[in-house]
């Protein structure tokens, strides 16, 4: 049976746009290096709001979305980036139950690295690491004709010296 609410209604999990809405503005947040607390004060909420809009237990208001942007200094569309038919459809479909959602931006570790890669003032280093990273990702079968495709070249044995 389903839990309740403290009105008797039937609890319901967020709905995937909600979700994607939430994680988000807390991905931006976290870029910009802003507080809960400080965005909560712009907006003129409490920090805590911000936590429910983040884990999209509370929707967010067309107006507010729209100060959230323009505090996050975002276009409104930014918020609905990524999305796609399919995944909706897919997602409408079988709803994640709220303790089955997963942030993979939730956690320490991703928002130190996500501080950190925006914090190089390079966009060749950032797009090398980027590419450091896809490398990493894949694996020890990753072939020397497949890394040559991507454009990683073999070094001479002069360069390597």
């Amino acid at each position: 049976m389903r839990a309740k609410s403290r009105r008797g209604h039937p609890k319901q999990s967020p709905h995937p746009v909600d979700i994607h809405v939430g994680s988000r503005l807390r991905q931006q947040r976290t870029e910009l290096g802003i507080s809960q607390q400080n965005l909560a004060a712009t907006l003129g909420v409490a920090f805590q709001q911000v936590q429910k809009y983040e884990q999209a237990r509370n929707r967010i208001s067309g107006s507010r979305l729209y100060r959230l942007s323009k505090a996050l200094d975002v276009p409104v569309t930014f918020f609905f980036e990524g999305i796609t038919f399919s995944t909706l459809t897919t997602e409408l479909a079988a709803p994640p139950a709220a303790s089955e959602y997963t942030d993979p931006l939730d956690t320490p570790e991703s928002t130190e690295l996500l501080a950190a890669y925006h914090a190089i003032p390079d966009p060749l280093t950032q797009r090398r690491l980027r590419d450091l990273a896809k490398t990493l990702a894949t694996g020890p079968d990753r072939t020397a004709s497949n890394a040559r495709r991507s454009g990683v070249r073999k070094r001479s044995r002069r360069e390597r010296v």
